[in-house]
């Protein structure tokens, strides 16, 4: 393990990037294809959580808008949209041969532990895999903004955070303008500044700065991009302290 930059990581999966093309909910090739790298960096030593967003099923805001649903409540309906993606990203690790436990911020008991900080990371340590569900718990902030909160509470060495149809951020938004340039790298007042929210919430970011946690913004659809960015390698978008 000592050629590893990150020994323990919070890998966050967007609900859509779990779609795939968008045709099916769950697409088993995008779940198969997070599993291997998952189990590439568990077989280097590298403590993995995953979190897990829902927008494939059910995006609160979405709901808010086109049904008129409270935003409190469309936020929980997100919330459980994320344990479902968490469960059924279990049985695919699982089928890998990882041993996993669930761990929802909403109690259910039934099908999942609920958060406690020491248990999850005894999981780690152990060398479970640990799929943290439900958000933070609370409407009003993005399963983003979760990913964050928890690396800062398990001291994670980084958040990477696999976005669909990027490759990491851009100077401005590449689906508009051909000619987009990605950013190698950036500070956490730069990428706060640009008001580029779309991309990773600011709430996110401002927590990783004030714990100056490393946010990786990269293509998961590129197999072998996990195992680079723990092995030291650059790829996508790096916000941190250092420009």
């Amino acid at each position: 393990m000592a050629d590893l930059r990150y020994r323990r990581i919070v890998l966050k999966l967007s609900g859509e990037e779990l779609s795939g093309n968008g045709r099916e909910i769950l697409d088993p090739r995008v779940l198969e294809l997070v599993a291997q790298e998952v189990k590439a960096v568990h077989e280097l030593g590298v403590q993995v959580a995953l979190v897990v967003g829902g927008g494939n099923i059910v995006r609160g805001g979405d709901l808010s808008r086109r049904l008129g649903i409270e935003k409190v409540t469309a936020d929980y309906m997100g919330m459980l949209a994320t344990v479902i993606n968490a469960l059924a990203l279990q049985e695919i690790l699982e089928s890998e041969g990882l041993a996993t436990r669930v761990q929802s911020a909403i109690a259910m008991h039934e099908i999942a532990e609920p958060y406690i900080r020491r248990r999850a990371i005894r999981h780690l340590e152990k060398g479970r895999v640990v799929l943290f569900a439900a958000g933070t718990g609370n409407p009003y902030f993005t399963t983003d903004t979760a990913a964050a909160l928890r690396a800062i509470e398990i001291e994670a060495g980084a958040v990477l955070m696999a976005k669909k149809g990027v490759a990491g951020v851009y100077d401005k938004d590449p689906t508009l303008y051909p000619d987009a340039v990605l950013l190698d790298r950036m500070t956490y007042l730069e990428f706060l500044n640009r008001g580029i929210q779309q991309v990773v919430d600011a709430t996110a970011v401002s927590l990783c700065m004030d714990n100056n946690m490393d946010i990786w913004v990269f293509r998961l659809t590129e197999p072998g991009n996990v195992e680079r960015i723990v092995r030291g390698e650059h790829v996508g978008t790096l916000i941190g302290g250092v420009p």
